[in-house]
């Protein structure tokens, strides 16, 4: 198979996302309200736009980092599935960052606002990611084991594809072999989740053993249901501002007066939720303080202890 062969298979999925969307809603156990189901379509058409668009600025680094390549793999079946893998390692690293690190979240948050959690909850991405710099995190696999940025496009694309269908609440649970290895619509529930058990979990793309072997691993609970969205939700369904409240809320947090230089950098690459007076809580904080109320609960997968 020549690189040239390699399908756009995020376009060729696009009646199938289509037709699962149609299917979800005949099953009637899907929650959709149409406010929040157009502005997640929005935020899609936008998201595919800007790709088309400005794609090119991470593509083109890739292509001439290519150049620089230690070694050259081939386009067989083999090595395809191993730059699969080790690019949903690499999904996984981008994936956490973009929850720890608010230079990245100020984009990731626009998948995590919506309330509702459907298959049109996958389509709700953002605006911005081809100038956040996250495609750099591609570099050492295009340098030090010379995958092609074609193939990367290629297997990226499979990875958002699989991702589109575990985005839903129609399917309960997967075989149990299945949930020990993959991504399920039961691991990303859990992503989503704004419970503090449920923060900062599961960011698998296909593979939840990364996950496993990192520490970020939390079940999904029966006696727990998720609560979807973010710990302060955004009460809108404004596109502009569904893509850009967060960066807004970074600018003037970061340009407040009277804050040192290294507190106006910790408001653009610190956790979200941190800030120099100790007035907001991160994440992994408000995740501590429940624990702590919650003794019984320490040391459970993916829960501090």
């Amino acid at each position: 198979m020549e690189l040239a062969d390699l399908p756009d298979v995020v376009s060729l999925a696009v009646p199938f996302f289509v037709g699962a969307m149609v299917l979800e809603l005949l099953v009637g156990r899907a929650h959709y309200t149409t406010r929040d189901t157009a502005a997640s379509l929005a935020m899609g058409v936008g998201n595919l736009v800007i790709g088309i668009a400005f794609g090119a600025i991470g593509y083109g680094v890739l292509l001439a980092a290519w150049s620089w390549r230690l070694v050259d793999w081939g386009t067989g079946v083999g090595w395809i599935a191993l730059a699969f893998v080790l690019d949903d390692l690499r999904y996984y690293v981008y994936h956490r960052l973009a929850h720890t690190s608010r230079w990245l979240w100020w984009g990731h948050v626009t998948h995590h606002s919506s309330a509702c959690y459907n298959l049109s909850t996958a389509l709700r991405q953002e605006w911005t990611g081809p100038f956040n710099g996250a495609f750099l995190l591609r570099l050492p696999l295009v340098v030090l084991l010379g995958i092609h940025p074609l193939m990367l496009a290629f297997v990226g694309g499979l990875n958002l594809v699989y991702q589109f269908w575990i985005h839903t609440e129609t399917i309960g649970r997967m075989p149990t072999w299945f949930e020990a290895v993959f991504n399920t619509p039961s691991h990303h529930r859990v992503h989503h989740g704004s419970n503090p058990r449920y923060l900062d979990a599961n960011y698998a793309g296909v593979l939840i053993v990364w996950d496993r072997m990192f520490g970020t691993f939390v079940p999904e609970l029966a006696e727990e249901p998720v609560r979807y969205g973010l710990v302060k939700n955004v009460a809108t369904h404004s596109p502009l501002r569904l893509a850009f409240h967060e960066l807004v809320a970074l600018a003037r947090d970061a340009s407040a007066p009277g804050l040192t230089p290294l507190e106006r950098i910790r408001y653009v690459f610190d956790r979200p939720g941190w800030s120099h007076d100790g007035s907001r809580r991160t994440a992994a904080a408000i995740k501590a303080g429940w624990v702590a109320h919650h003794p019984e609960e320490a040391g459970t997968p993916g829960l501090p202890g």
